[in-house]
């Protein structure tokens, strides 16, 4: 089977760096927008569209969270369309070969494929300081908008995990490695981290 990773994360913790950088550093296909671009060729929709679904908890609110793909009926067509698509999308690269998945309910979607599910997750500082570095227009942002940011797409992502998903986002029984991005460069880290998947998937091949 594939060595897969997937990437849950906080906003402004550095999840996407740290795929990135792991995917290069193992030699690993990485996947992140290019799921959102196969969505929208896929099912004929914006790409702005389907990261609203994915990202911002575009759903309606009669749908009661905690359930499975099965049970889109709830679902408007298109949102049904685009879960259903995300799914098949997902797995489908998953057998490709190995790679780093970021984001898209992939743990969730990937449970069967001995994935190893990794989050990333930082204090609240650290991930103001790191959207400022990143922003192209971060002098007009300012602290508390962001952190106001950084909560409100935190709570989208829970809520899309729970749509998903009965295990709750974040919690760490519910992942394999659990990250702390707080006050390091990630780069700094990328070589031990390696280390440590390689190990674990090492050792996963020996347990079968």
């Amino acid at each position: 089977m594939n060595k897969v990773i997937t990437i849950s994360r906080e906003f402004g913790s550095g999840g996407r760096e740290i795929g990135k950088r792991l995917a290069d550093e193992l030699g690993f296909t990485y996947y992140d927008r290019e799921i959102v671009e196969e969505l929208a060729v896929a099912t004929g929709l914006s790409e702005r569209y389907i990261q609203d679904i994915s990202e911002k908890g575009i759903y309606p609110h009669s749908f009661q969270f905690g359930k499975t793909f099965s049970t889109f009926g709830v679902l408007q067509s298109n949102q049904t369309e685009v879960f259903v698509k995300q799914q098949e999308i997902v797995k489908k690269i998953a057998e490709k070969g190995d790679c780093v998945i970021v984001g898209r309910g992939a743990n969730v979607i990937l449970k069967d494929y001995k994935s190893m599910n990794i989050f990333v997750y930082a204090d609240m500082k650290s991930k103001v300081n790191r959207c400022k570095i990143k922003a192209t227009n971060c002098e007009e942002i300012q602290e508390k908008e962001l952190e106001k940011k950084i909560r409100q797409v935190d709570k989208n992502r829970k809520n899309y995990h729970s749509l998903i998903s009965n295990l709750e986002w974040g919690k760490k029984e519910n992942y394999d490695l659990c990250i702390n991005t707080s006050n390091i460069e990630i780069k700094d880290v990328i070589l031990s981290l390696a280390d440590y998947i390689r190990e674990y998937f090492r050792r996963t091949e020996v347990e079968k």
